[in-house]
């Protein structure tokens, strides 16, 4: 029969549109393992720097404030310096950055350990700190490109490669130099080169331009510079807690609480390995609640738990820090995802000032700390650590909405 040509044309299903917008809200989690894996070993380097401080501070006859300055140097390279990576990564993708800055942090980290002098180590952290701030803007601007619809619950996937890699840092290095001697930090170079070699031979297919979405930057709204501003400010009252009980919480475990020294590795792991946990678990409650709601909730519930820590001993204490990381270090990816709502146009820059400046203020704040320890005591130190989710939870209440596209 033949067609009738006056006959109103009927629209047929589009076959292959359907599987594309499939391919558009759901994560690219091959890639997002990829990218995971290299956070890993990048924050494998960075976390296992608190670990070494006791053996650098006996070694080389530091006072805790310098030892704050260590990390400081650290902070300041690996984090304070991301919005400038940040800002070249929305301008085009530099992926061979990606293998380099692996082995950057790994050749920094390692030498660390067998540096003959102050000054050398200090030049070894910031090395090391240069590579962590040149991976992590890019990756995070890739992860929320292939994170689909729900992206706080794809962004999670790769912060917590991450976190796994700051919780795995501080046991790893602790083994090392417990059997082989300082000269054991060279082990870190191992994973570095594995996973740098892996990231070159798969880097010619990780360059390709990702499919263009429909909602891109032509339809994003403009950036909320206010609401981005208290959202660093909450973030860089989070990095006190946070580095402070990081850096300081080993000295405390083996000098007030006696603690043994073979164990500081394991209590650093609990505290990370469970805010790794709370990383993976925070991107899908935050999707179904609301970033901004989350982020409340969690400085409302940090503050008890930090100041219950202070107030008991024994296994209670390995209980209560598990509980913190597991509250505070949650908000890690909750915060990228609302600081990239606020400034939709320019992820990578959203995710540098993130992840960089707002965690490296923080590395001010230890050295603060530091210089408090000395003159008062590292519980005092660790008090005003414990306390700050107060301030958090205050500033918190105070963030926006982002703006709907």
């Amino acid at each position: 029969m033949t067609p009738d040509p006056s006959a109103p044309a009927v629209a047929l299903p589009n076959a292959s549109a359907a599987p594309a917008e499939v391919d558009r809200s759901r994560p690219n989690y091959r890639l997002l393992s990829l990218l995971a894996l290299g956070h890993l070993v990048i924050d494998t380097n960075q976390g296992s720097l608190p670990a070494l401080l006791p053996y650098l501070k006996t070694g080389l006859g530091l006072t805790y404030t310098a030892t704050g300055v260590i990390v400081l140097m650290s902070t300041i390279t690996s984090s304070l310096i991301q919005p400038l990576f940040g800002f070249l990564a929305d301008k085009t993708a530099r992926r061979w950055l990606l293998p380099l800055s692996v082995i950057l942090s790994a050749f920094g980290i390692a030498l660390s350990g067998v540096a003959p002098s102050y000054a050398a180590v200090l030049a070894l952290v910031m090395v090391s700190g240069f590579g962590v701030a040149a991976y992590h803007p890019e990756g995070y601007r890739t992860a929320t490109q292939v994170a689909g619809d729900r992206k706080a619950t794809g962004v999670s996937i790769f912060s917590t490669g991450g976190n796994i890699g700051i919780a795995v840092g501080p046991p790893l290095i602790t083994a090392l130099i417990t059997m082989f001697g300082m000269a054991g930090s060279l082990g870190m170079l191992l994973p570095g080169l594995v996973v740098a070699i892996l990231l070159m031979v798969v880097l010619p297919g990780l360059s390709r331009p990702l499919p263009a979405r429909t909602d891109g930057r032509a339809s994003a709204p403009q950036t909320m510079v206010g609401a981005m501003t208290l959202l660093v400010l909450v973030i860089s009252i989070r990095s006190w807690t946070q580095l402070g009980f990081t850096t300081y919480m080993p000295f405390y475990y083996l000098e007030v609480l006696q603690g043994d020294p073979r164990m500081v590795g394991t209590l650093l792991a609990v505290f990370l390995g469970s805010g790794a946990v709370g990383t993976l678990i925070a991107g899908p409650i935050a999707d179904r609640v609301g970033h901004r709601r989350f982020m409340v909730s969690v400085f409302f519930l940090a503050a008890p738990l930090a100041v219950a820590f202070l107030l008991v001993s024994g296994v209670w204490t390995f209980v209560l820090l598990a509980a913190l990381g597991l509250v505070l270090v949650s908000t890690f990816t909750t915060a990228v995802v609302l600081g990239q709502a606020y400034m939709p146009r320019n992820l990578g820059m959203a995710s540098g000032l993130i992840v960089g400046f707002a965690i490296g203020a923080g590395g001010v704040g230890a050295t603060a700390l530091g210089w408090v320890a000395d003159r008062w005591g590292l519980s005092s130190a660790l008090w005003i650590s414990a306390l700050m989710p107060i301030l958090g939870c205050a500033v918190s209440l105070t963030l926006p909405e982002p703006r709907s596209r």
